[in-house]
């Protein structure tokens, strides 16, 4: 039996909706709701030293895990992600904007590099980053991307003596 494109995509929207999932579409050229890719997954990060008040070099490191991920074309379960780099911040400043390249590395053994821009907000105690950008060299080129991190800060009092040094929190990803 023969599977139309759209009722993929059909399908894969009504299992989202269903689990309570927010998706964002755009009109395939049938003019249906068309998501290519959702992941849900957890990032961890650690500074090095840790963030104080007084703002100093401090080396970031990101280690992402999509654990998973539905694909309309029924491929990409699952994805990961990496990057270290170095700002100047502070507790009280690490919530400037920002621009990246971040690279996705699928279960299918290919890779994306999204070309990006972020901000941060702090939250109840949390800082949510929203990631928006393009996908510019591999898998999904061409595709918009959109990637919303959230990660409880529950320790800022280290911010007044050995400075926070790391935290771990959850993440979405959307390619349309």
């Amino acid at each position: 039996m023969a599977v139309s494109r759209s009722w993929m995509c059909a399908v894969v929207l009504a299992a989202l909706t269903s689990l309570g999932t927010t998706v964002p579409a755009t009109a395939s050229s049938s003019g249906e709701p068309f998501v290519h890719v959702q992941c849900h997954g957890t990032e961890s990060v650690t500074y090095h030293p840790g963030v104080t008040f007084r703002a100093r070099k401090v080396d970031i490191t990101t280690d992402g895990r999509f654990g998973s991920c539905a694909d309309s074309q029924g491929k990409v379960t699952s994805g990961s992600y990496g990057e270290r780099f170095t700002v100047f911040a502070g507790c009280n400043d690490l919530l400037d904007g920002f621009e990246d390249r971040r690279t996705f590395t699928w279960s299918t053994g290919d890779t994306s590099v999204m070309k990006a821009t972020g901000t941060s907000t702090a939250v109840a105690g949390q800082v949510v980053t929203t990631i928006k950008g393009t996908v510019t060299q591999g898998r999904f080129r061409g595709r918009t991307v959109v990637q919303v991190v959230t990660v409880p800060q529950p320790e800022l009092v280290r911010c007044l003596t050995t400075g926070l040094t790391g935290a771990t929190g959850v993440t979405t990803l959307a390619i349309t």
